[in-house]
């Protein structure tokens, strides 16, 4: 069996959290280590601190794969003498590449909001800002029934004919074309001068509309027309089943008070602890998440007529304003516990692809990274 390479996992990552799914602003991807090298040792964590870092290199790991990016922001250096650079020093030193699937695993179907989603109990409905689906072509094509077969393949060589986990797609009828070639023609079938009818297919793929130049130019090497009939539609989009957030229902109502609790005993513990507001008699049944800071959507999650959300940095104002304008009950909960459900959900990712490989291991950090470490009440 061949041994795993850096590269071999970074595209199983990819393809869980796609990189294009990541905002404008952010850093993600392979941030040092060498794509060829072998993998058998994971450890996975929210953050890259100092302490995760130490922890993956005692651990032997090859790979450590964390949530937030170790440089967002603009970096002018990496030199050992500062924080951040030190880090990548180490990790180089020992061997251990560092990858970041940061906003990209926020958007992602299943995603960082469907792990805090499965940790509370809630049957996911659908993202609170769902991404609009893929930019599609239909792609109807006339060809002689003989040739059809020939042309789709091209097609689906081309990058045509998948839908969702299902590939070689398209919808086929017969009908008749015809056709009178003039002066200049070079019929493949018939005679300059002479109508000729001529039974065809009618063959309809989808493609995504980034690659329409090379499904025309697979079409057009593979047809036997020197004319070829056909069309392409641009298609509609739709919300998706990507997007930040989601929305989802619990098995069975709970009020404010019991439901806080549910969200205290299912997520780490933590110095800032789980805080709600809102009628605390208030029953909850449909709740959005948002793991992260999830201000943002207070609107958003208003406008859904959920009962409750859950999220974490809610500030002093707009959650005043989002209860004064009858807003849904708020629970506020630390950002690093809000995000660390999604380190099963990558193990799981991993070890679903690679699992099957000797000695392979995937270890979730057992460094608490939240940075409040003290808390107080009047005495």
């Amino acid at each position: 069996m061949n041994p795993v390479r850096l590269a071999d996992v970074i595209a199983t990552l990819d393809a869980a959290y796609p990189p294009a799914l990541a905002e404008s602003w952010d850093s993600v991807g392979l941030v040092c280590g060498d794509p060829d090298d072998t993998v058998a040792t994971v450890t996975i964590a929210v953050d890259p601190t100092a302490a995760v870092v130490d922890e993956a290199i005692d651990a032997g790991a090859d790979l450590l794969l964390v949530h937030h990016p170790l440089l967002l922001r603009g970096v002018d250096t990496v030199g050992a003498h500062t924080p951040k650079g030190a880090l990548v020093h180490k990790l180089i030193k020992a061997g251990c590449a560092l990858f970041t699937a940061h906003t990209n695993a926020d958007s992602a179907d299943p995603g960082v909001s469907d792990a805090l989603a499965e940790a509370l109990g809630l049957t996911v409905t659908g993202p609170i800002d769902p991404h609009p689906t893929e930019n599609l072509d239909k792609w109807v094509v006339l060809v002689p029934a003989g040739d059809a077969d020939t042309v789709r393949r091209a097609l689906f060589d081309a990058g045509a004919g998948h839908i969702g986990n299902y590939r070689d797609c398209s919808w086929s009828v017969t009908g008749q074309g015809q056709f009178l070639p003039t002066d200049g023609a070079n019929p493949t079938l018939g005679a300059v001068g002479a109508l000729e009818r001529v039974e065809e297919s009618r063959v309809e793929v989808i493609a995504p509309r980034g690659i329409r130049q090379n499904v025309l130019a697979a079409m057009r090497a593979a047809h036997p027309y020197e004319e070829v009939a056909f069309d392409v539609f641009e298609m509609a989009t739709f919300p998706g089943p990507r997007g930040l957030g989601r929305v989802g229902e619990l098995p069975e109502p709970l009020s404010l008070r019991d439901f806080t609790d549910r969200v205290a005993d299912a997520l780490p513990a933590t110095t800032w602890g789980v805080r709600a507001a809102g009628d605390p008699e208030a029953m909850i049944r449909t709740v959005a998440v948002c793991g992260g800071s999830g201000d943002s959507y207070l609107d958003a999650v208003s406008r859904l007529g959920v009962d409750a959300y859950v999220t974490a940095d809610l500030r002093h104002h707009p959650a005043d304003e989002h209860l004064r304008a009858g807003g849904p009950a708020l629970i506020d909960v630390a950002h690093w516990a809000s995000e660390q459900p999604w380190c099963d959900q990558a193990k799981g990712v991993l070890d679903t692809a690679f699992g099957h490989t000797p000695d392979w291991q995937v270890r979730v950090s057992a460094v608490r990274t939240d940075p409040w470490s003290v808390s107080a009440s009047p005495s």
